[in-house]
């Protein structure tokens, strides 16, 4: 992280009224909370063919009769 970055903003919110400040804090924390979390898709290659064929067209199947199906009288 790039703290000449960090120097600027903590500058910029020294100006700023508290109300102010709480909503630039609530936002980071925000911005923290969207970015993607998880592995790369390289580390998940080690678990390629572990479902069985056939029981991925069992899942592929139920998939298919259950979804994309609008049911008029649900609500």
């Amino acid at each position: 992280m790039s703290t000449a970055v960090i120097e600027k903003v903590v500058e910029q919110m020294k100006d700023l009224p508290d109300e102010l400040q709480r909503r630039v804090l609530e936002f980071a924390r925000a911005l923290a909370l969207s970015t993607p979390r998880g592995v790369p898709g390289t580390q998940l290659l080690r678990f390629a063919g572990a479902i069985p064929l056939d029981e991925v067209e069992v899942m592929r199947q139920a998939i298919e009769q259950g979804c994309e199906q609008v049911d008029i009288n649900e609500w």
